[in-house]
């Protein structure tokens, strides 16, 4: 694998293009420590070090901010606008039939289905940072802080607005790097800022376990965590890579003295088709209730109910509402993302047939039964996974969040995965060896 690294290095216009991503990830890191305007530095310090682990609602936000959220930075609201606004899109394609179209249209479609996912992630941004210093206002973002309603001390008009104009514009700035790196680096641009957003948080969180473990001054807890994040990120890639292949046959035609087709091929449907994007789905819909009762500051019972139930994340409720949140959108998003009958329609036309099964509608049905049945183990899975944080907060009861699990371990190996794949394909490109023998 190093010599593979070395052999990347060695090639004029692979080198370029690594060495453009690093250098576009040294500057998101660095935009992630800038503080925005009207922001007392000093006093969001003092409540980083007196609020420890994952602050309630803004957990997944901060995550994917790379820690720049609570610390209210140039970069605070990070990558996830612009995931948010994606997943609208993409579900919007299936409602709306002028989306649809325009996806069929090819490349240029798909260029103004870009464009509208860019206008919808700056009106997000906008209503995102305006809730952002709305909360910090109030004291609400960190909880057991002393000085948290002086984090901005400026409560003027001018000040507000300064704020929200700056984070939208680190949005804006975030979404120019990550189509920058598409472009002319490594891999999708996206994809691999938000790998960098999470990978700067685990070592801030295993050196805090360390610090908090008992055992040979907190050694040993250190080790059993990194030997259980070897495991989990084993059992990830071991799910991430399975698929189910459907053998695919094309009959041979004559045109003339020549035979065409007579080829065989397969569909892969991977076990987990969804993704990461089910418990992006069900984290952001169980976050919903929790922030309108912070923003409404009601004291009613079912304000009173939500606070018990859904806020800290650790409640048998939440916990079971959270797994079947996520089983119900992998389903979901299968359905919207592979549609049977057009696949069989395209294999009908183009002369293709699974060997034993009729062409047509019975195609479709049993690719829908199918999909259906690996969907159900790869819903379990996620579900699994992603509750993996909130079971070791309780087992454990510990302080510090479970850095290898949730949504942090999946995009990390799903994005690490399809960017080894890209560099070893330009390698083979060039008969070199690649990573995998």
């Amino acid at each position: 694998m190093l010599t593979a690294f070395a052999r990347a290095f060695q090639t004029p216009d692979l080198r370029k293009k690594l060495l453009f991503t690093l250098g576009i990830m040294v500057l998101f890191r660095i935009g992630a420590h800038v503080p925005v305007p009207g922001v007392s530095y000093e006093n969001v310090q003092a409540c980083m070090d007196e609020a420890k682990g994952a602050q309630g609602l803004f957990g997944l936000v901060n995550m994917f901010s790379g820690g720049a959220l609570l610390q209210i930075t140039i970069f605070a609201l990070g990558i996830m606008p612009y995931i948010t606004a994606s997943i609208i899109l993409q579900l919007l394609v299936v409602v709306i039939p002028r989306l649809e179209a325009l996806k069929k249209e090819g490349q240029a479609g798909q260029g103004k289905i870009t464009q509208y996912t860019r206008y919808l992630t700056v009106a997000l941004a906008i209503l995102q940072a305006t809730g952002l210093v709305a909360t910090a206002r109030s004291g609400s973002l960190f909880q057991n802080c002393s000085v948290s309603n002086q984090i901005i001390p400026d409560q003027g008009i001018f000040t507000t607005i300064t704020m929200v104009i700056t984070m939208t514009a680190g949005t804006g700035l975030i979404m120019w790097l990550g189509e920058l790196i598409t472009d002319r680096g490594i891999g999708n641009g996206m994809s691999i800022l938000m790998f960098v957003s999470i990978a700067a948080g685990f070592p801030g969180a295993l050196w805090a376990i360390k610090k908090q473990g008992k055992l040979a001054d907190g050694w040993i807890e250190f080790g059993a965590v990194i030997l259980c994040g070897l495991a989990m990120v084993a059992l990830v890639v071991f799910v991430e890579q399975a698929q189910r292949r459907i053998p695919v046959q094309y009959a041979k035609r004559m045109i003339g003295r020549r035979s065409y087709g007579g080829t065989s091929t397969y569909i892969p449907l991977k076990v987990n088709q969804a993704g990461v994007i089910p418990v992006i789905f069900a984290s952001s819909l169980l976050y919903i209730p929790a922030l309108i009762v912070q923003f409404s500051g009601s004291q009613a019972g079912w304000a009173q109910w939500i606070q018990a139930h859904f806020v800290k994340g650790d409640h048998p409720v939440y916990i079971v509402t959270y797994f079947l949140l996520i089983v119900f959108f992998a389903f979901f998003y299968v359905a919207i993302s592979f549609n049977p009958e057009e696949v069989a329609d395209n294999m009908k036309k183009y002369g293709g047939f699974i060997p034993g099964i009729r062409a047509g509608r019975p195609t479709a049905e049993y690719l829908s039964y199918v999909l259906n049945r690996i969907t159900w183990p790869g819903s379990l899975y996620l579900g699994l996974i992603a509750l993996v944080p909130t079971v070791a907060l309780i087992m454990f009861n510990a302080q510090q969040d479970f850095p290898f699990g949730g949504t942090s371990i999946l995009i990390i190996v799903g994005v690490g995965l399809e960017t080894v794949k890209q560099i070893e394909s330009q390698l083979q490109q060039r008969h070199y060896e690649g990573f995998l023998r």
